[in-house]
């Protein structure tokens, strides 16, 4: 496999933490443009694996019903551009709606003991 635009190379998986009613939304129209701060900044917030947990508690502290979506990185394009964002870190960011065959798997993410249980697939 190729490189990628984040200089890796082979699949990586990026994450989108959604709310029940937009993962509802993604599987009844079959794609979106994210939450309301998404359309707000005028693309869709991914996470990788290593920042989801901080977006998590940054963006979602106490937050029940969530649901964590993987995405090949590869398969969106030239609308995913990585930006400097928090601390200094690149995110990465979609540019146009996520169509939900673009999703890989996606699984509820519980709330417990007042943080989010990150799947063992992130690994």
């Amino acid at each position: 496999m190729g490189q990628t635009d984040n200089g890796q190379k082979g699949i990586f998986m990026i994450y989108k933490i959604f709310r029940q009613a937009e993962w509802q939304h993604l599987q009844t129209s079959g794609e979106t443009r994210g939450a309301p701060i998404d359309l707000a900044d005028g693309y869709l917030h991914f996470s990788t694996a290593e920042q989801a947990a901080e977006t998590a508690a940054k963006h979602f502290a106490g937050v029940s019903g969530l649901w964590l979506a993987a995405v090949d990185e590869t398969r969106l394009g030239a609308a995913l551009k990585w930006e400097v964002s928090r601390g200094g870190a690149r995110f990465p960011h979609l540019y146009r709606a996520l169509k939900l065959a673009e999703v890989c798997w996606c699984q509820p993410l519980p709330l417990e003991g007042g943080s989010h249980r990150f799947p063992v697939e992130m690994a």
